[in-house]
């Protein structure tokens, strides 16, 4: 018997870079302008932790950092991602009861186990499973869509289960498919994408969203998940998935953590993102500074063949290396005494990346990264005020939460 105050539960699902964590900040901050009571998990296969990092930033978080948590080192679909997921909303229970949880996946999340394990939990109930699908890499590597379950049938030919399985089988527990970066789609275009993964789940809705502008008033108005249409699914996947949920990183997925204190040479970082990023490196991220923008901490966010930089503030030595920075004195001591704790050459600054990819083809494209970093003769240039070419966008996009 289900209690009839359950809490809802919206689960943001979706592969690598479909765009969950520019989502999920929207709805956080349209609930604290409508002063909603809401409790926000995060999920990142990464032990950096970078959406978890990027979410504490929003207002709504710094204001009151206890409603977020973070299942970081494993997908929160497999056996260990259960459980702590389990942990932290009984907990979230024994204190609170919220108007709603939102939960974002990792993109190489299966829903199936979300699903099971919501259906049998009293106190919480499953609203809407949100499927995010990146219209662009839906169009580059799946003909918009057309070659999408083809691939998967000669998966299913082979005995193979890889990220295509992962695609089609996240449309098809999805109750709410959300087509991202569909502004930069052809419209017969977009309508040929929207026939083909209509034909994969007839049940859902299709919806295209810019830059996470989705209503939380109509996530609210969503009923209760419909396991009936997805039961037999279920059936047929358990014992295929039962091998997988015992796996912290599944489809033959890698991920590799790049972390040096140095900067980034400009042009060599250019040079190696347009000659070596191909489309088995799914999503890397992270947080880093370039040699010709050393005040600037930048977030990396790559998906597929795409990257953004994205400026999300200033380091703090930076801040105390500008004779103009207009701080009292005391705020300098305070920063000052801060950057004494950091051990690095370069105070506050470093770099710090997540890269995802197919096992076979990670290694190559993280080596060329790891070339990007000044060389120690090159780290004296730039102490010498040496310039080095920077030819990516000068206007970056400012994270505002």
């Amino acid at each position: 018997m289900h209690d009839l105050n359950q809490v809802p539960v919206v689960i943001l699902n979706g592969f690598l870079g479909s765009g969950k964590t520019t989502l999920f900040r929207n709805l956080l901050t349209q609930s604290k302008k409508k002063e909603l009571a809401i409790f926000a998990i995060v999920n990142d296969m990464s032990e950096l932790d970078v959406d978890g990092e990027v979410l504490a930033k929003s207002s709504i978080i710094e204001e009151d950092e206890t409603i977020l948590k973070s299942i970081s080192s494993c997908v929160i679909s497999s056996k260990k991602g259960i459980e702590k997921l389990d942990e932290i909303i009984n907990n979230i229970l024994t204190s609170k009861y919220p108007d709603l949880i939102i939960i974002e996946t990792s993109g190489s999340c299966h829903p199936m186990p979300l699903v099971k394990y919501f259906k049998e939990h009293l106190k919480v109930k499953l609203s809407v499973v949100l499927v995010l699908i990146d219209s662009l890499m839906m169009a580059h590597d799946f003909e918009y869509g057309e070659t999408l379950i083809p691939n998967m049938q000669k998966n299913m030919i082979e005995g193979n289960r890889d990220t295509v399985n992962l695609l089609v089988e996240q449309i098809l527990f999805g109750s709410h498919i959300i087509l991202t970066k569909a502004d930069r789609i052809e419209g017969d275009k977009l309508k040929n994408l929207i026939d083909h993964i209509q034909k994969i789940n007839p049940y859902s809705s299709i919806n295209s969203v810019q830059f996470g502008n989705l209503s939380i008033d109509s996530i609210l108005k969503m009923r209760e998940y419909n396991y009936f249409n997805v039961q037999k699914l279920i059936e047929e996947l358990e014992p295929v998935l039962e091998i997988e949920e015992n796996l912290d990183k599944p489809y033959d997925l890698a991920t590799r953590i790049l972390s040096d204190e140095r900067p980034f040479h400009p042009q060599r970082l250019w040079d190696v993102c347009h000659q070596y990023l191909d489309k088995k490196i799914f999503r890397s991220k992270g947080f880093f500074w370039l040699a010709s923008r050393d005040k600037q901490s930048l977030l990396w966010n790559q998906a597929a063949g795409n990257i953004s930089l994205e400026f999300i503030g200033t380091w703090q030595i930076g801040i105390i290396e500008d004779l103009n920075n207009g701080l009292l004195d005391e705020e300098i001591t305070l920063i000052k005494e801060k950057l004494n704790k950091e051990s690095g050459e370069f105070g506050d600054r470093r770099c710090d990346l997540t890269v995802i990819g197919d096992k076979k083809s990670i290694d190559q494209f993280v080596n060329q990264l790891e070339s990007c970093f000044l060389t120690y003769n090159e780290i004296e240039y730039w102490k010498n005020g040496h310039q080095f070419q920077d030819p990516w966008p000068k206007n970056l996009v400012k994270i505002d939460n």
